[in-house]
């Protein structure tokens, strides 16, 4: 599970997906698509982000939902949380003290 995300996270377009959804949970694709488009001048085809979507969902770090004829996608850190518990021990003493 954590390889999935790991490779999610690799690419940068992901990351500014991520980073929108942040930002402004449960947008549909063309949503997302035009956040893309206007604020980080990216021209990908809405194809191109849906395979991009499809990338994080499996990894588990978005969810999608269903309403009506809309699809829309939120974020989801589990995946990150179960992550940063495995390397970071809230109890231990930080070094250096």
């Amino acid at each position: 599970m954590a390889d999935d995300v790991f490779k999610a996270l690799a690419d940068p377009t992901r990351r500014k997906i991520l980073d929108e959804l942040t930002e402004r949970n449960g947008q549909t694709l063309f949503e997302i698509c035009a956040r893309l488009t206007t604020r980080h001048g990216l021209g990908s085809s809405r194809q191109a982000i849906s395979q991009h979507l499809a990338v994080l969902e499996s990894a588990g770090l978005i969810r999608t939902r269903r309403q009506g004829r809309y699809k829309f996608h939120d974020l989801t850190t589990e995946p990150l949380e179960r992550i940063v518990a495995r390397w970071l021990k809230p109890d231990a003493p930080e070094s250096g003290e």
